[in-house]
């Protein structure tokens, strides 16, 4: 069943959307669990587990719109594949997280609460006593009994696997109230240990470093100044090391604490500082190197391994500048004017010194979320999965249009052909339960000329070919940030 979500007409002067915005501008429905109509082809045997995908589904409330894309409340895609007793079918239900924040919001019927591109609502003593939402908007952590929604700014949101139902927050077991837990946690694919990160705020920013089981329980963390306080969002497990790629962007605490102006705005690009790098042995969590590169900005890294000569390698989608962030607001007002581009790169660098030895731009398109086999996290990867933008597009006003594989060993890149108005989510590879040679790329995908979303599955060595499966979702599912893919 679909629950339909009742809608203030908004009051917003915005030049008219762009036809992904049909998928953005309104509040998202959820729906109850739903087996999925295939559309094309045949849902693949082998394909057994769970996808969960998270992202911003409601940008508005009672006629008011929220201030950046990243301020969204997080909805959860789940869909349940070839489960015990339903072989050969799909089952896909959609909720939101009920965070204190969008209860609250819900109770109130108007937004209350500032977030990471707005100030809190109301008069100035009010404000000063909210605490940021945490919107629980941005990736998703399968555990063997839980699943936790993601937001860099606050501690997790447990949910259950199946139903998606809101648990509440989850300390991890260790968590303290001051600790953040990002949106970017690095699973080993041997021993099952997770790695994550937080950033306390302070005159200095401290990186909060964790090492936990494989049932997310903390088990070891570590804390590290930083210089004034920047903006982390990702980092690289790569054989024995996290490496930590800090931008020249800092914070201007005071007007975000007095609630001046929210924290996107307070956040400025200094070029002069460089990126600084910081590397970090994994297993004690003690610094060994720190270095320094050109200014770049990146949200998002592909993967990182050790090399033969003991060289980490380094893939990830890398831009000119910290433009990306004014981008991103404009995401939320359905219409886009400011171009940032990130293309692949891949770089080397000696982890005792922190200096980089060898770096070249691998892919020129502008792409983002980069993801490879979750087998190979930390590992030698041969291939980097990508949302692109089509070739030939404005990328300004456009968002990605396509996916694609990058090979390393061939220099060469495989894209797929989703056809005109059609925008697809970063995509994942799932590694098939029968056939350890095979994998799929799933990528949920917002056709704008039917107004509909579904799930498409590809053949990951044939991106180029149509894909093998196409399933319909009951409504819209808005594009959003991060997934994940829960074998069973």
């Amino acid at each position: 069943m679909v629950r339909n979500i009742s809608t203030t007409p908004l009051k917003t002067d915005v030049k008219p959307a762009l036809t992904w915005a049909k998928a953005i501008m309104p509040s998202a429905a959820e729906f109850d669990p739903t087996p999925l109509p295939t559309l094309a082809g045949t849902l693949p045997a082998g394909l057994r587990g769970s996808l969960y995908r998270n992202g911003p589904g409601r940008l508005e409330r009672g006629g008011q719109r929220m201030g950046h894309w990243f301020d969204g409340d997080g909805a959860i895609l789940a869909v349940h594949f070839n489960q015990k007793g339903r072989e050969g079918t799909a089952t896909g239900l959609y909720r939101y997280v009920k965070t204190t924040g969008y209860q609250d919001e819900e109770a109130a019927g108007k937004l209350l609460y500032g977030g990471y591109g707005m100030t809190g609502k109301g008069p100035i003593w009010r404000r000063l006593t909210k605490a940021v939402k945490n919107a629980a908007n941005t990736s998703v952590l399968a555990l063997p009994d839980k699943l936790l929604a993601l937001w860099e700014g606050g501690h997790p949101h447990q949910l259950d696997l199946q139903t998606l139902e809101t648990v509440g927050l989850d300390d991890l077991h260790g968590l303290k109230t001051t600790w953040n837990y990002s949106a970017h946690p690095k699973r080993d694919p041997q021993t099952g240990e997770i790695y994550n990160f937080g950033v306390s705020a302070g005159k200095n920013a401290v990186l909060q470093v964790y090492r936990s089981n494989s049932a997310g329980k903390l088990l070891q963390h570590n804390s590290i100044t930083l210089d004034g306080v920047p903006l982390v969002h990702d980092f690289v497990l790569a054989g024995n090391y996290l490496v930590f790629f800090i931008p020249p962007v800092r914070l201007n605490p005071l007007p975000v604490l007095f609630q001046q102006t929210s924290y996107s705005d307070a956040l400025a690009w200094h070029p002069e500082k460089g990126t600084q790098i910081l590397v970090i042995d994994r297993n004690t969590l003690e610094v060994v190197s720190r270095g320094e590169a050109e200014p770049w900005y990146q949200w998002h890294f592909g993967n990182g391994y050790v090399d033969a000569g003991g060289s980490v390698v380094v893939d990830l989608a890398r831009y000119e500048d910290f433009q990306t962030n004014h981008r991103l607001k404009q995401v939320a007002t359905g219409h886009v004017e400011t171009a940032a581009k990130a293309t692949l790169w891949q770089l080397r660098l000696d982890p005792q010194s922190g200096q980089i030895t060898q770096q070249q731009e691998v892919v020129d398109r502008s792409c983002e979320f980069p993801t490879v086999a979750p087998a190979e996290m930390g590992q030698a990867s041969r291939f980097t999965y990508l949302a692109l933008h089509r070739q030939g597009v404005d990328i300004a006003p456009e968002l990605y249009g396509t996916i694609a594989r990058f090979d390393y060993h061939t220099g060469t890149l495989t894209e797929a052909d989703l056809g005109d108005n059609r925008y697809p989510t970063e995509p994942l590879y799932c590694a098939d339960s029968e056939n350890p040679d095979r994998g799929w790329i799933i990528t949920v995908v917002f056709d704008g000329e039917r107004n509909s979303s579904e799930v498409w599955i590809f053949d990951a060595d044939q991106l180029d070919a149509p894909p093998v499966c196409r399933l319909a979702l009951p409504s819209v599912v808005p594009m959003g940030f991060h997934g994940t893919w829960n074998p069973a």
